[in-house]
Order: structure tokens, then sequence, then C-alpha cells
């Protein structure tokens, strides 16, 4: 934790509901030693008022409007290193996992976390650490032990999110139902599946899930 001398630790809370977001922020508000100095109901505005502060840390929802939190946090990092981002969201599944570390991301926590993880978890990631949970951390420990999977070796030419998509598809998901299960909107879907169907140098989606299906995907 940041030594009395530096001041509080300046923190962002981004949700797009009210109640959550004002609750969270009143929460981490009535800490010593951290100081609330924005919050926002969206990626869009979360990025913007990462780069006005320069927090030490942004607690970021996955699940919003627009630019979701996953893309937000990207935006962030690359823009802003030194602002730490801890994901807060209530899905933990391996996908939304893997993308927000993927994203920058150096904390992840439930939306059920109590108050003394939130809090343990801002701390440690302003204090250049990781946090994501016991579970999770064990989780994310086996995949990378792991070491390159199928879809990775046999389509190295599309991009991680292009290859989250496909295995959705491959798996006989719809784009509406791809874009709930990544928080993506139907657009973003429509135009992975494009990208995808080129550089797989197939004609249409049936071609690109026997493809798919041959390389492991879609299980």
């Amino acid at each position: 934790m940041a030594e009395p001398d530096d001041g509080p630790l300046r923190i962002v809370v981004v949700d797009d509901h009210p109640v959550y977001r004002d609750g969270l922020a009143m929460l981490l508000g009535s800490v010593s030693g951290i100081a609330v100095v924005g919050t926002a109901a969206d990626g869009e505005a979360a990025v913007a008022l990462a780069l006005e502060q320069q927090p030490d840390v942004v607690v970021m929802d996955v699940q919003m409007p627009g630019i979701d939190g996953i893309e937000a946090t990207r935006r962030i990092t690359v823009a802003s290193p030194s602002v730490g981002v801890v994901v807060l969201t209530m899905s933990e599944d391996d996908g939304t996992v893997f993308a927000a570390v993927r994203a920058g991301a150096r904390g992840y926590l439930l939306k059920g976390a109590d108050q003394e993880e939130v809090v343990r978890a801002i701390t440690t990631v302003a204090g250049g650490g990781a946090v994501f949970g016991a579970a999770l951390a064990r989780r994310i420990a086996e995949f990378f032990s792991a070491g390159p999977t199928g879809p990775e070796a046999a389509f190295p030419q599309l991009t991680a999110r292009e290859r989250e998509v496909l295995d959705l598809v491959a798996a006989g998901r719809s784009n509406a139902q791809v874009a709930a299960a990544l928080y993506l909107s139907p657009k973003t879907v429509r135009n992975n599946v494009s990208n995808v169907l080129t550089k797989l140098q197939v004609t249409d989606r049936s071609q690109a899930i026997v493809r798919a299906r041959e390389a492991g995907l879609g299980r």
C-alpha cells in the first residue's frame, strides 16, 4: 500500500448500474487511505476519465453498453501503463478471465467479493501486484502452464478475440449468443466472423465450423 506521505490511493469506479456504482464509490470512499476521484457509467467515459485523472486504480465493470470493460481496460493500459485496473464482474468463465488478463487487467474480482477483498485488491494492484482470487489464479496458472493449445497452433493468423468467436460459432452458437457470451455488440461479432471467414479463406460459416471442429474448437 502507498505510504501515508504519498496521500490516499486515487480510485475511479466504473459500472453502468448507478446503485451499484454509487454504493461501491461510497463504500471505498469511506476507507482510510482511499479517495474516489471519479465514477463513470460506460467504457468510453471510463477511458476519458482515467486518462484525465491518472488514478492509481480503476475498478472496472465488464458488461457495459458501447465500449465494454475489456476494451476500456485495453485502451487505458495501453495509453497509461501506470494505471492499474481491477475488473469486477458477475462472470467467472474462462473466456472473460483470460480476455481481462490479455487486456492488461491486474486484478479480477467477482461482484460478490466483500469490502475487505475489494480494498485488498486495490491496494495490491496499486503497489504493482496482481490479484485474481485463489480459484481464478489456479485456473490461469493451469491455462498458461499447458502451453499453446490446438486452436492457437491451428489458426495463428487469428487474433485472440477472433479465436474466441470462432470457438463459440463452432459450438453452434448464434451471433446473438456469441455477443452475449463475450459481452460484445452484435456488430462487433459480425465483423469478427467476417474476419475469420476471410483469414480462413472459406466462403461461409458452415465451412468455418468444419475447419474449427477439425482443429478441436467448439467442444
